[in-house]
């Protein structure tokens, strides 16, 4: 972008700025790291929100504000451990004192302050399965006495398998699939598990599973890890926190951190789900997070691994149907390639349904 350095100086800093690159990986928003020539505080992030997704970017901003809030008194009144810190994202102002800046062609941008750890794409051994387990954990708890009632649904339908399947309904009926050995492998997929779309939004209609809120985007690069403890200390991203199922952050914590071969893998076949990494993940979610959890929040865990594995490459599968108009791709078939890596991965997990079972038993 050729204005990215104006852009940057819309929002106050303590310092001038010297460089601005582009930053992470995500599917939907474009982000950006911008360097200071100070030493504290050095670095923060400039964001350009997707206002195709999220056609509300207010309340976006609105959610933040609201879980960021909420968890930092939590950490005021009652702090972690003293041997772990715990760093929640701050909302920078722009220069004209508002949250986020408009720029002239209506794009929507906001700064946020930087969290001096690392992520990473892929789980690299056990201990780093728990800190994420931790995190989520961590997460939730901090939030787990926050109405829902104060959050907006900034995303109607995110998570809502069953209406994901209506729209890839929607979307075959009117593009068709085409033919080749990948696309009717997808489509006999989804229409021999039309029915797994249902358990989640079944229990939820029988006051099984309560609403609470949700990070809504729990996958591994979003938990911040500290350099030098290996410890979690944050997560980001919190573009989708709103009310929802904490099933769907469970579930997709799992999902993503337990394939190790990752979400962009050319290997489509040889994806598995990863027990070991199960297991540490669910003990590090259950150490800080299980005094809040029901008999049916646990009862519901495995049924949550595999939907929204199965949601993930159904949306995927979709998008590329649809003509990507939702996820951001790099080459043609890319978003077919990873409904391929959801679809296998979801196959793995059926496989492993006793073993994955017994492991969420033992967490009691």
């Amino acid at each position: 972008m050729d204005n990215i350095f104006s852009v940057a100086e819309q929002f106050s800093s303590p310092g001038r700025i010297v460089e601005v690159r582009e930053f992470g990986n995500g599917n939907i928003n474009t982000t950006f790291l911008v360097s200071l020539d100070v030493e504290e505080e050095k670095h923060f992030i400039l964001q350009c929100i997707n206002t195709q997704v999220f056609s509300k970017p207010e309340l976006v901003m609105h959610n933040m504000h609201v879980a960021t809030e909420h968890i930092s008194r939590r950490l005021r009144n009652a702090p972690l451990t003293s041997d772990r810190r715990w760093e929640v994202p701050r909302v920078l102002p722009a220069k004209d004192g508002r949250d986020y800046w408009l720029d002239t062609d209506g794009s929507f941008w906001r700064a946020l302050s930087f969290i001096d750890a690392q992520s990473f794409d892929i789980i690299r051994d056990v201990e780093h399965a728990r800190e994420v387990g931790c995190a989520l954990g961590t997460f939730h708890a901090l939030l787990s006495d926050l109405p829902t009632t104060r959050l907006a649904d900034t995303l109607e339908g995110f998570h809502i398998t069953p209406l994901y399947l209506r729209h890839y309904d929607d979307v075959l009926a009117k593009h068709g699939a085409g033919t080749s050995p990948e696309v009717d492998f997808c489509v006999k997929f989804v229409s021999g598990r039309r029915d797994l779309a249902y358990v989640l939004e079944h229990a939820r209609a029988q006051g099984k599973l309560d609403l609470r809120p949700i990070h809504g985007d729990p996958k591994v690069n979003n938990i911040m890890i500290d350099r030098t403890s290996g410890q979690a200390v944050s997560m980001v991203d919190l573009d989708t926190v709103k009310p929802g199922l904490i099933h769907y952050d469970i579930g997709d914590c799992l999902r993503s951190g337990c394939n190790s071969l990752g979400e962009e893998t050319g290997k489509w076949e040889e994806v598995q789900f990863d027990n070991d990494l199960c297991r540490a993940i669910l003990r590090g979610y259950f150490s800080t997070a299980g005094g809040f959890l029901t008999d049916n929040d646990i009862a519901y865990i495995y049924d949550s691994i595999r939907l929204i594995t199965f949601e993930l490459g159904l949306r995927f599968f979709t998008d590329y149907l649809e003509g990507d108009v939702y996820f951001k791709v790099n080459r043609p078939g890319h978003n077919l390639a990873r409904a391929l890596v959801q679809f296998r991965l979801t196959e793995s997990i059926e496989s492993r349904a006793a073993s994955i079972q017994d492991i969420i038993r033992d967490m009691r």
